[in-house]
């Protein structure tokens, strides 16, 4: 006898409450194995699949792509049995459910797929582990009659307020396959693309072996006469809904409703002052040029912001007033031993601030490598909760953008900040003589309660001529 199963959304991590269904995997009647990954979802920190703990017949969805869930809301169930490629109504001809789910797999029973005594062998808040997952295989709808239509499986297709209904087809033929899956770069576009109207059959992706970009899409948004609100990323990811004054509005949900609350959060507890100065980067330039070279072709690339991170590591070493953090009911200043340098990094689903763990043990080429892997599963959304959070010190380069200057805000619970601004050939003073020199500016904000503007101000001079001069930093090799 099958028997129905709820799979609830699960505890991610990291004091995540929510998250936003981006795309299901399965369809309703499709046979799915135990540790399947059946829906991707984006949290605050990170784009997850959710692996199913159960194995059977998916008898309802919960969740329409776009709509955010609450961990312990259902996502959907699953009929687990002996014959779960049989419908769970079966048990009684007068229960009322469709009888006519047949396995597609050489006739094998679907009890291979999730029996009763199958469990989960990923690791889920709420779920066990155990067995290895079995083969994936799909089922067949039948029809059945309009009093059925109602329930699959024994389960009401509508039990939830979110419930999706299975649609089942008129005859009793198998259905024409579907045509096969569009390239898409990422399920943001795919999801860009659906909430314009784009039908992603229709085009021509300009990416390799004709990958869809999100260029495309928005390019076939600008051809349909669609606002340009609509091709913005945080448009994408909100259901945005016109006003009668024709404002847009966007819930601030996900990664930009975390960055709005740390944001906030930190103006309202902490009292941060910034001090900033104009530094010449050309030695520094010229360091990691005479680096690379010595590391010959085939060696890995040492990055500048590797270099910035391991001053800003040697900083920290003298200055270890800067890597705190204020712990307000205690009302204490927590000094912290080991350093964990964030930096932000722009991506499709906004700001985000990957962590380099035991920076300070880290020699510039291991900083460049780690750097360099962090900011690709940035871009790629893989990141996963754990390496967005835990840092004690941020680097951000907005330099990338092409300023000059900024006055960042702390990332709470932080002591502090370092900004790094674009470097560009200006005329500098240097040996007394007026030269083009490669300078840039660099600017420090700090939580005033952990330290007074003498460290601050010697924290930045130090970086400054390590910039300057990078053989300062042999001192304390």
């Amino acid at each position: 006898m099958a028997e129905v199963k709820e799979f609830t959304l699960p505890d991610l991590g990291e004091g995540l409450t929510e998250a936003e269904v981006v795309r299901w995997l399965v369809e309703v009647g499709e046979v799915v194995a135990v540790d399947q990954p059946v829906v991707e979802v984006e949290t605050a920190k990170a784009m997850v699949e959710v692996p199913c703990p159960y194995g059977g017949v998916v008898t309802a969805r919960y969740g329409a792509e776009g709509e955010e869930l609450a961990v312990g809301a259902p996502l959907l169930t699953v009929a687990v049995g002996a014959d779960a490629s049989a419908p769970a109504a079966a048990e009684g001809s007068g229960s009322g459910g469709a009888d006519g789910v047949v396995a597609e797999a050489d006739g094998a029973d679907a009890a291979e797929d999730g029996g009763a005594g199958e469990t989960s062998g990923a690791v889920l808040v709420g779920y066990g582990t155990g067995a290895p997952p079995a083969r994936r295989r799909r089922v067949r709808p039948t029809p059945v009659p309009a009093a059925a239509a109602g329930q699959v499986n024994g389960v009401a297709s509508g039990y939830g307020r979110h419930a999706v209904t299975p649609e089942v087809p008129v005859r009793a033929e198998a259905a024409e396959p579907a045509p096969g899956p569009v390239p898409v770069i990422s399920p943001l576009v795919r999801r860009l693309a659906r909430q314009n109207g784009v039908e992603l059959r229709t085009l021509t992706g300009s990416g390799p072996d004709g990958l869809i970009l999100r260029a495309d899409v928005e390019r076939a948004i600008g051809a349909a006469g669609a606002p340009a609100a609509a091709a913005e990323p945080s448009a994408a990811a909100a259901s945005a809904r016109a006003g009668d004054a024709g404002e847009v509005r966007i819930p601030l949900r996900g990664v930009r409703g975390v960055v709005a609350d740390k944001m906030s959060r930190s103006r309202r507890e902490i009292p941060e002052a910034t001090c900033w100065v104009d530094v010449d980067a050309t030695e520094l330039l010229a360091a990691r040029r005479a680096m690379n070279a010595a590391g010959g072709p085939e060696a890995p690339k040492i990055s500048l912001l590797a270099l910035l991170a391991r001053i800003c590591t040697a900083a920290l070493a003298r200055y270890p007033e800067l890597n705190a953090r204020v712990d307000t009911e205690a009302r204490e200043i927590v000094r912290l031993e080991r350093v964990h340098v964030g930096f932000a990094a722009q991506t499709d689903r906004g700001l985000v601030v990957p962590v380099v763990r035991d920076a300070h043990a880290r020699s510039a080429e291991s900083l460049s490598e780690e750097l360099g892997r962090l900011t690709g599963a940035a871009r790629d959304g893989s990141l996963t909760p754990g390496e967005l959070t835990g840092s004690t010190f941020t680097l951000n380069n907005y330099g990338v953008f092409g300023v000059d200057g900024s006055t960042p805000i702390i990332n709470h619970p932080e002591a502090a900040m370092l900004g790094v601004g674009r470097i560009v050939p200006k005329p500098w003073v240097y040996e007394g003589e007026l030269a083009v020199r490669q300078v840039t500016q660099l600017s420090l904000t700090f939580d005033h309660r952990v330290c007074d503007g003498g460290v601050a101000g010697g924290f930045l001079r130090y970086v400054a001529d390590c910039v300057e001069q990078p053989a300062v930093l042999l001192r304390g090799v």
